[in-house]
């Protein structure tokens, strides 16, 4: 694509005949609908197809087995030797096709000799030149003062000498190239020697220079560079910015190595300032099975590092592993697997690992199988905990291994389920005490029967479990580390449809209503604080819950329940498109008996009736949703929760929105009395060039601002650049900036790190990067 400039503009050299890219370049106007539609709102133009659909996809043998077809005005023949072409001269020979003002056919070597203007046009190609020679054996053509336009890359450029050798190689002498518009030159390459091979997807050049708006800015000796979407081996564009926690500015050098078709692998060695020279690395594997990634990070002596902790050597690493395979017949495997050299890796260096700032790193292997009635799974799963303020008894316990099983077996009228869990929970219990020393054995299974009725109208789901626990615990101090529990379950759940059509604006809909009957009964001891606490919590009450007879999750807790849930749930669908545009949804749950089981304290509670918990999803148009969900007290008239968020794209992704609210105050950090956040973040275009980039997250509670995003980003038709300043918290809660920087060259790439962090806090930027150039579609 390019941009459009006026006509004057063309017109000054209107003496001069027109390059390659002028030849095929139109605004927008004046492009076919498909094509216009797929070019960005910062190009005022494009190119047309390279040749006409039908032609395009004609399937031809190669040139040199085809006989030359050949026009002109005039015509004259020399017996066995030559035939002399004058006038509009029009040559073709399979998809090749070329048009100058004369031409000579030599007979006994089989080459045509061409006078300018030439014009040459091939599948996805087009050159014009002064002069030239084609080889009608070969198909190979040498253009004398030529230009050129590749239409699949969008790239352009001019040449001492051009030759074209066969369908797809293209060899250029002292040449130019460029994706920006004719006769706006804002970036190029300039070499010596380039070479393009449309068929391996590649371009090589010697003596090269990039210049900026025809300034010299860098040079190489030597550079192979992609030409399409296929992968080579070559640097990516540098990385650079500076953070406040990682010790200032940072510039990386990414390579990628094009290993083979299924792995490959980069190289990013980076220099921090204050800190050394730090590498991270990452392998791509991909088999007949599924993908592994493995992903390293490594400096060697980190001054910072060794100055904030004296003592402590300046050696730093980490490593991130995950695999995912499918065997077929409904079995599949996976592992994830993260470890780091300190508490304080991941603030400081990690730029590029897929490892979440997170307390506790998780590593797990393990196989899965499904099928349409049953399914297992068997893994190993373990933690490391890189947080020293949590205390041994809080750490997580490691599940070695965990068996799962369960199926659903259907007999006549009932249907037959069984949920099975084993586990071996193991942790260091040197220095614990109590119940925190225990570890062992668990084995839980949920048999249940029920008599499923459904009809149009609605339905009914009667069903009686038992909710059975073993236990065979070591280093257990409450007595015989041998025990069981079972718990008698009775669940009834009920529904009913109603719906009625109408329309809204000429658009038929149809709404339902939809009330919701739940009644839960579990026979659970009141006292259970003589079991362990190996994977239990207690749930968060919200709209979900309001279907949950179990208010624990895990299975060292089985609550006591004796409630009835009501709810009532209304749709608008449109009957046109299928689309949901509406959906609200109000329940509460009346308990009958006080709820006595706990975990350690937590969980009993002696009210009558839950907070009303509601769930409100609109989406009036395709791209815009809010969602919104909350819990109110109706005992004191105060909202206990809210959670609200709203989405917006434009459809080509230009525009982008978020605003978001949070409110717990039943919030679990003992140092604050309730979670009260609002989020706005956007992607606004002030032309159709400039967007501002923004995200604000404020906490209302602690009256500050917990993250910031703010830049500007520039998109030109063949380059673009952002420059983003960035504030997050860190796991210390102190306020960290960056300083990020992007700069992408059509055709060429982009380098900086401003983008990732972009997509990371605003929601849709990743498919808007994909658009910038109009590259999805074309």
């Amino acid at each position: 694509m390019a941009m459009v400039l006026p006509p004057a503009v063309f017109a000054a050299e209107a003496n001069e005949p027109p390059t390659a890219a002028e030849i095929d370049w139109r605004p927008k106007s004046e492009l076919p609908p498909e094509v216009a539609e797929t070019i960005p709102a910062s190009c005022q133009g494009g190119y047309l197809p390279s040749m006409p659909a039908t032609e395009a996809n004609e399937e031809t043998p190669a040139s040199g087995e085809l006989p030359l077809q050949a026009s002109a005005l005039n015509a004259r023949y020399r017996m066995d030797s030559e035939l002399y072409l004058q006038g509009d001269v029009k040559l073709r020979q399979g998809e090749f096709r070329a048009s100058g003002s004369e031409a000579v056919y030599n007979q006994a070597t089989g080459e045509v000799s061409m006078q300018g203007p030439i014009v040459s046009r091939g599948q996805g190609f087009l050159m014009t030149g002064e002069e030239a020679r084609y080889s009608v054996s070969s198909g190979r053509m040498d253009v004398n003062t030529a230009t050129f336009l590749l239409h699949e890359a969008e790239l352009r450029g001019q040449a001492a000498g051009l030759s074209r050798i066969g369908e797809s190689e293209v060899q250029i002498t002292d040449g130019m190239l460029t994706t920006c518009a004719p006769q706006q030159n804002d970036w190029s390459i300039v070499a010596s020697d380039i070479r393009l091979d449309r068929a391996e997807g590649t371009g090589t050049a010697k003596h090269v220079r990039l210049e900026v708006l025809d300034t010299p800015v860098f040079y190489w000796p030597y550079i192979s560079f992609p030409i399409d979407d296929r992968r080579k081996s070559g640097f990516l564009y540098p990385s650079f910015g500076s953070s406040s926690a990682g010790g200032g500015g940072y510039l990386a050098t990414p390579y990628y190595l094009n290993l083979a078709p299924h792995y490959d692998a980069t190289l990013t060695p980076e220099f921090i300032s204050g800190r050394g020279l730090f590498t991270e690395a990452e392998g791509r594997y991909l088999s007949e099975y599924g993908q592994s990634v493995l992903q390293v990070g490594y400096i060697n002596n980190d001054s910072a590092y060794e100055d904030d902790n004296p003592g402590e050597d300046g050696e730093r690493w980490a490593l991130d592993f995950t695999t995912r395979a499918g065997f077929g017949n409904g079995w599949r495997g996976y592992g994830d697997y993260s470890v780091v050299s300190d508490d304080d890796y991941l603030d400081d260096l990690n730029r590029s690992l897929a490892i979440n700032q997170s307390t506790h790193l998780r590593r797990r292997g393990g196989v899965r199988y499904q099928s349409d009635d049953q399914y297992f799974e068997a893994y190993l799963n373990g933690y490391q905990t890189i947080e020293d303020r949590i205390l041994d008894e809080n750490r997580p316990y490691d599940q070695l291994p965990e068996l799962l099983y369960g199926g659903t077996l259907e007999a006549g009228w009932l249907e037959a389920n069984l949920e099975s869990q084993y586990t071996w929970f193991d942790r260091d219990n040197e220095g614990l005490t109590g119940l925190d020393r225990a570890t062992g054995q668990r084995l839980r299974a949920i048999p249940e029967v029920a008599l499923p009725m459904r009809a149009l109208w609605g339905y009914s789901r009667p069903s009686v479990s038992l909710d059975y626990t073993r236990y065979e615990l070591d280093d257990y101090t409450q007595g015989d580390g041998s025990f069981d529990r079972s718990v008698p379950v009775f669940e009834w759940d009920n529904g009913l449809y109603f719906d009625r059509r109408s329309s809204l604006f000429d658009v038929p809909y149809n709404q339902t209503l939809e009330p919701r009957l739940y009644y839960a009964w579990a026979d659970a001891d009141a006292d259970q604080n003589h079991i362990p606490d190996f994977d239990t919590g207690l749930r968060s009450f919200r709209y979900e819950q309001l279907f949950r007879r179990n208010r624990f999750t895990g299975g060292d807790r089985v609550g006591d329940a004796n409630q009835l849930t009501v709810s009532l749930t209304s749709r608008i669908n449109d009957l046109e498109t299928g689309a949901e545009r509406a959906r609200i949804s109000i329940g509460q749950v009346r308990y009958f008996d006080d709820r006595e089981v706990t975990l350690f304290g937590n969980g009993a509670s002696s009210r009558a009736r839950s907070p009303f918990a509601g769930e409100l999803v609109l989406h009036p148009l395709d791209n815009l949703e809010i969602r919104s969900s909350g819990l109110w007290d109706h005992d004191t008239g105060e909202t206990v929760e809210g959670r609200s968020q709203l989405t917006f794209h434009s459809e080509d992704y230009r525009y982008l929105a978020t605003v978001g609210h949070t409110y717990d105050s039943t919030a679990s950090d003992p140092d604050r009395d309730v979670l009260d956040q609002t989020d706005i973040g956007t992607v606004f275009p002030v032309t159709d060039r400039l967007s501002v980039i923004g995200r604000w997250v404020y906490d209302a509670d602690l009256d500050r601002t917990v993250g910031s995003l703010a830049g500007l980003e520039y998109n030109n038709c063949c380059w673009s650049v952002q420059v983003v300043h960035q504030n997050y918290l860190t796991d210390d809660q102190i306020l960290d900036s960056r300083l990020l920087f992007r700069i992408e060259l059509k055709g060429l790439g982009g380098g900086g790190g401003a983008s990732d962090s972009i997509a990371e806090a605003i929601y849709g930027y990743d498919e808007r990067e994909r658009r910038r150039f109009g590259t999805p579609s074309r």
